[in-house]
């Protein structure tokens, strides 16, 4: 199974939600909000209340990563695998007119549903990139915060994944992401089937594993936090929508799964952000 194989698979299951946003999709996303799904009951009505409805809708996370982030006035936020862009929107809120909200996604159909969430929401101080996370199209050192909600679980390559994010990190950056760890020991079956890594299982690091590959990449202050753990009434839920036999497998990955907080920080001492003071692709060399 191929990087490249992982990669065509999740794009065109994220294609396939942003074409339809009532539509079935990944981490459990069943198309109602307020749904059991993992991705349910993430966020307060008064941060979801004014969003568009399909940027809400299209929401796939396991976590709240704008809320773990703890944004500041004036900084520059990039989210990995920002789909229908409802953190962005959330970060650009935060971080104020004089920060600044960045999306990076490869996916065509989610960057036109979030562009078009932008649209709506009247953000002015946000922009959607296409790229891929393992190669992001931002200079070195231009971002204060890195946020990203249950995708980097989703990459075949996650150490590029955590290279890349400390090398556009500012010293001093934070990296506040949610994602989907593992515990214990997973059978190999899962971990080959492709259908499970677009639907955010077959590719989820172990906890101890993450630290590790967070520490090689430079990081420090290195927390795990788990949320949520997930039971066997969990994994069938999640393993229905992704074709696969939900009774031969609901029972190995029940409670060796969970959604997690996962921090670390770039060495250095973080620069105070000033009012105005925003990073385009091109700047901050």
């Amino acid at each position: 199974m191929s990087e490249t194989d992982i990669r065509e698979v999740v794009r065109e299951r994220y294609a396939e939600i942003a074409r339809s946003v009532q539509g079935p999709g990944s981490c459990c996303y069943d198309g109602e909000v307020g749904s059991r799904c993992i991705s349910a009951n993430l966020y307060a009505d008064d941060e979801t209340g004014s969003l568009p409805k399909d940027a809400v809708l299209a929401s796939l996370g396991c976590g709240n990563p704008t809320a773990l982030a703890e944004l500041r006035e004036g900084e520059t936020v990039l989210d990995l695998g920002s789909g229908g862009g409802i953190d962005v929107l959330l970060s650009a809120r935060r971080v104020g007119p004089s920060g600044k909200a960045y999306g990076l996604d490869m996916t065509d159909d989610m960057l036109a549903l979030a562009r078009e969430n932008q649209k709506k929401a009247g953000a002015e101080n946000v922009e959607f990139l296409k790229g891929e996370i393992e190669a992001i199209p931002l200079s070195d050192n231009s971002v204060d915060v890195i946020i990203s909600n249950c995708v980097i679980n989703l990459s075949a390559d996650k150490d590029k994944v955590l290279h890349e994010a400390f090398r556009v990190l500012k010293p001093g950056g934070r990296f506040a992401v949610s994602d989907v760890v593992t515990r214990g020991a997973i059978p190999e079956a899962v971990r080959r089937n492709m259908l499970l890594w677009a639907g955010c299982i077959a590719g989820a690091l172990d906890e101890n594993d993450y630290r590790i590959k967070l520490a090689v990449a430079g990081f420090e202050a290195i927390g795990i936090e788990p949320t949520r753990v997930y039971d066997v009434e969990d994994a069938r839920e999640f393993l229905t929508s992704q074709s696969v036999d939900v009774d031969a497998i609901a029972a190995e990955v029940g409670g060796r799964f969970m959604s997690a907080f996962v921090r670390a920080k770039k060495p250095g001492v973080a620069s105070k952000a000033k009012a105005g003071e925003s990073c385009a692709p091109s700047c901050c060399q």
